[in-house]
């Protein structure tokens, strides 16, 4: 009795509290406001009668039968919140029948107080109580159903809370009267339960009646539910093991005490080892997040997000690439990342970057090996498993130092198209630290494959575009042509009538240098021209780069500060005229690119392999993204008069004669380019190792 008076007592205050929080705070103009207040106040009086006159006392059960009537007012009321009460009048039939069931519990204990003189007529009166019992409740979940059931989904987040608590407490009077129907009397154990029942659906009560309650979602930690799910895998091992325990005791006598120890020996090593398990662990983790937690992402939100980030972004001087970063890291929260792509020569190297201008990315950002691994397993790699010694296929060792060192660099996720890997985007590490789930390595890899198709059909596009232009500027440099070899003519002939008729023998003989040297330019013009767009190799033979880049030097020495800083001997096989010309080219985009007073170096140096001319200015410097995009693109020009073909026509002639043009330039710093032949003494050597190595590959 001591339970009871105390577990109703905590009911009657948490009911008492819990009308007084609705009455303050709640909602006041919800249709079941009143009702659900005066239902609490009811109960609250019929826990302090079972707390001081027990659940048999009869002032107990006159106040029950107030309760229930409360309470199945309160149903009824719920209906209000969508109007329905009013539209379906078929449930007023069952409220009413409710409430005559309700009454005859008066009549009953009415004949129970006057009439009950033995112990049988007792019993039945009991009986036919707790049957009347069972029929309120059973109705009172059927309208409950009905009310859920039926609602809009916007009123369904509105009764959540109190469809719930008054489900818990029908639901409970329906298994506790039906205990003591075929019991025949009270349980003394479920009447105190019933007292800890009533206090704890008072607080559903509290929080449903305010709107705030519709966003409430009861969402526990994922460690807790880890947790709980392993103490349920626990407690089934144990029942199974003491059902199959108890199975093999009947088989008797020693063959049965024998099986048992067997079977208890074999169990024990079982969960030695397999409790103990990483993997098991980590399955039983996964298993708990996909089945008992609601996705951590919201697809279509997250689908809808990507397509207009894709589409057009936040900036509209965004390109694809850094929309494409971005697309990525708003999956992960990521800050910052960094986009790696694949170059002409099949090797990653940075394509753009987005809100990352700190980290400094090498040339050759990414190993060849590691690169062929993320194409063959197609995993995202965790740069945090790396840094704790973990490695899953082997990529530890190719790792490249400057994402291990990098202590923002958080995953790397490949961009495959067809089954090859087009590109690597480098993710930050986000605000809020965590680990990557399962969730996380579907959703990037299901994205890394919808980038890797929109980068691939903007090259794609660009292409098609860049060889449309060059059909455009054949059309048109045919008719350049024509009109520069009409000029050449012209002076030529020009130069001639001036050897016949000119007067004065010095400016006779300054007008033939300078008509003489115009149609040698415009000559060797039309002779590239000409050969402009064709597959026939420049002619090679030994030249001395310093040589070269003297004579270049030479052109702009009175037009800006230009200096050689080392010149080494180095001759290679090259045609001087190509070279000069692409030297004139870099030269001249360098000289654009700087101050008046910012000074241009030439740099001659030998390897003993190769010679190189490096041409050096601190300007403006480029950015990756125009580097890869733009600088080699024929018709794209920082200038605003320019053609846009110089530096790629620089680097198809330095190709032409076996040579490489390489760059490599910093916003602000300034910016390197660097042409480099095999010497002469070695090329023979190198040319006939190329072949061979391309053979094998064949």
């Amino acid at each position: 009795m001591l339970g009871v008076f105390g577990l109703y007592l905590v009911a009657a205050a948490g009911s008492f509290l819990a009308a007084l929080w609705i009455a303050t705070r709640g909602d006041k103009d919800r249709p079941d406001h009143k009702a659900i207040i005066g239902a609490l106040a009811v109960t609250s009086a019929w826990c302090l009668c079972v707390a001081a006159l027990g659940p048999a006392a009869a002032l107990s059960s006159v106040a029950e039968i107030l309760r229930d009537f409360a309470w199945i007012l309160v149903v009824y009321r719920l209906f209000a919140n969508d109007g329905r009460h009013e539209t379906l009048k078929p449930i007023r039939p069952v409220v009413y029948a409710l409430g005559f069931v309700e009454c005859l519990q008066l009549a009953l204990l009415f004949v129970q107080l006057r009439f009950a003189v033995t112990a049988e007529i007792d019993a039945i009166v009991f009986q036919l109580s707790a049957m009347f019992r069972v029929m309120v409740a059973v109705g009172a979940l059927v309208l409950l159903h009905n009310l859920y059931l039926g609602a809009v989904q916007s009123i369904r987040s509105v009764l959540r809370w109190t469809a719930a608590a008054l489900a818990g407490l029908f639901a409970f009077d329906l298994n506790f009267f039906t205990v003591a129907y075929m019991g025949g009397g009270l349980p003394l154990e479920l009447t105190a339960v019933r007292g800890l029942v009533v206090a704890v659906v008072c607080l559903p009560f509290a929080i449903g009646s305010t709107r705030s309650a519709a966003s409430i979602r009861l969402s526990p930690s994922r460690s807790v539910a880890f947790q709980t799910l392993s103490l349920l895998l626990i407690g089934a091992y144990l029942l199974l093991m003491v059902g199959i325990a108890q199975s093999l005791s009947m088989l008797g006598g020693d063959v049965g005490r024998l099986t048992q120890v067997g079977f208890t020996f074999a169990a024990t090593v079982f969960a030695l080892m397999w409790l103990p398990s990483h993997r098991l662990r980590g399955w039983v983790r996964v298993t708990a997040v996909k089945h008992l937690f609601q996705h951590r992402y919201d697809y279509r939100a997250e689908w809808l997000r990507f397509t207009r980030t894709i589409g057009q972004g936040d900036d509209v001087n965004q390109s694809l690439q850094e929309r494409a970063i971005k697309a990525m890291a708003d999956i992960t929260d990521s800050p910052s990342g960094l986009l790696l792509l694949q170059d002409d020569n099949g090797s990653l190297e940075l394509a753009s970057r987005w809100l990352w201008r700190e980290i400094e990315v090498p040339t050759a950002s990414i190993p060849t090996g590691l690169a062929k691994l993320f194409e063959e397993k197609n995993f995202i790699l965790d740069v945090d498993d790396i840094r704790n010694g973990k490695d899953q296929h082997g990529e530890s060792a190719m790792m490249p130092s400057w994402i291990q060192d990098t202590p923002e660099a958080w995953a790397l996720v490949p961009l495959l198209h067809f089954d090859r890997l087009t590109g690597i985007i480098v993710l930050a590490r986000p605000a809020a630290p965590r680990r990557l789930d399962w969730e996380d390595f579907d959703l990037l890899r299901v994205v890394g494959q919808q980038l890797s198709s929109y980068l691939a059909e903007q090259a794609g596009q660009q292409a098609l575009m860049e060889s449309a232009r060059f059909d455009e500027f054949n059309r048109r440099i045919a008719f350049v042509m024509h009109d520069i070899k009409n000029l050449a003519s012209q002076m030529s002939l020009l130069a001639r009538n001036a050897e016949k008729h000119a007067e004065k023998p010095e400016f006779r003989a300054d007008m033939l240098v300078t008509l003489r040297n115009s149609a040698d330019k415009l000559n060797g013009l039309l002779a590239r021209l000409g050969r402009y767009g064709t597959n026939s190799s420049e002619k090679r033979e030994p030249v001395d780069l310093d040589q070269v880049a003297k004579r270049v030097l030479s052109q702009y020495e009175n037009a800006h500060s230009v200096s050689i800083v080392r010149s080494e001997n180095s001759q290679v096989l090259a045609d001087a005229e190509g070279l000069e010309q692409a030297l004139v080219h870099l030269m001249q985009n360098a000289i654009d690119a700087s101050e008046a007073d910012s000074p241009v170096y030439l740099d001659v140096s030998c390897d003993g392999l190769r010679g190189r001319i490096d041409v050096v200015d601190s300007g403006t410097g480029m950015s990756a993204e125009f580097i890869r995009n733009g600088l080699f693109k024929p018709f794209v020009s920082s200038k605003n008069a320019g053609f846009g073909i110089g530096a790629f026509e620089a680097r198809e002639m330095v190709r032409a004669m076996g040579g490489r043009l390489d760059v490599d330039s910093r916003e602000g710093l300034g910016t390197r380019f660097s042409i480099s032949f095999p010497l002469s003494a070695v090329s023979g050597f190198l040319s006939d190792t190329e072949t061979h190595q391309q053979a094998e590959v064949a």
